[in-house]
């Protein structure tokens, strides 16, 4: 994939997702995310108001996670997250799915949920002007078969995300033919996001090459440096 500095920068989520993170840690992530221009940062719940005002000015959004790492809360907590991020200037929902309730055949749970959400989202967006709200559904492809990805995809191309997303990053790491599946499985107007151990260039080369269009990590920076100093054309 023949890609600019710039443009690849843009595929990057600068994340920070754990759970010693300070206030200052948001503020140095939000500055970092700021100078190399990334897509987003993704930060806790807790911090979307201080990252929203971090970045206030600035080309990166702000994006935050939902019912983050296990996907185990019920529908209602789910949503009253979502209004209470968008609220607070968050534009990306990275949500996970109802893992549980997917590996115990509850797909039709699974789907009305997630449609549920989407249309959460979708209300927040027009009720308060927004039109780049950004719904991510992280599916945590580690746990499940194949068939089980494909059948995931499904759900959550028909619920109208806008991404799916392979991991939480507190599984195994990310493998490019996961990667690789869930494009091929996705319809057109549903990108792939790929998540968790993602450290050099080369590993974000290799996961964009396979088919995603958005890559979340807390090694932007390094990367960056890497991509920046020969690794991408400026």
């Amino acid at each position: 994939m023949a890609m600019r500095v710039r443009e690849f920068a843009k595929t990057l989520d600068h994340t920070l997702l754990k759970p010693d993170a300070t206030e200052e840690d948001v503020r140095k992530l939000c500055g970092e995310a700021a100078h190399h221009h990334f897509a987003a940062v993704c930060v806790p719940p807790c911090h979307v108001r201080l990252a929203t005002r971090e970045l206030r000015g600035t080309d990166v959004k702000v994006a935050t996670v939902v019912s983050f790492p296990f996907g185990a809360d019920t529908t209602a907590v789910k949503a009253a997250a979502i209004r209470d991020a968008m609220g607070g200037g968050a534009s990306e929902l990275d949500v996970v799915m109802n893992i549980s309730k997917f590996l115990s055949g509850g797909f039709a749970y699974v789907a009305e949920e997630l449609s549920s959400l989407n249309g959460e989202v979708s209300a927040v967006a027009i009720n308060n002007g927004l039109n780049d709200a950004v719904l991510k559904v992280i599916i945590e492809t580690a746990y499940l078969s194949d068939n089980m990805k494909r059948l995931a995809v499904q759900i959550v191309a028909a619920s109208g995300a806008d991404f799916v997303k392979t991991s939480t990053g507190f599984g195994p790491s990310v493998a490019a033919e996961d990667v690789a599946l869930l494009r091929e499985e996705a319809p057109e107007g549903l990108a792939v996001k790929a998540s968790g151990g993602i450290r050099t260039l080369e590993e974000a080369l290799d996961l964009l090459n396979a088919g995603a269009s958005r890559l979340g990590t807390s090694s932007s920076v390094k990367i960056m440096r890497e991509a920046e100093s020969g690794g991408l054309q400026e």
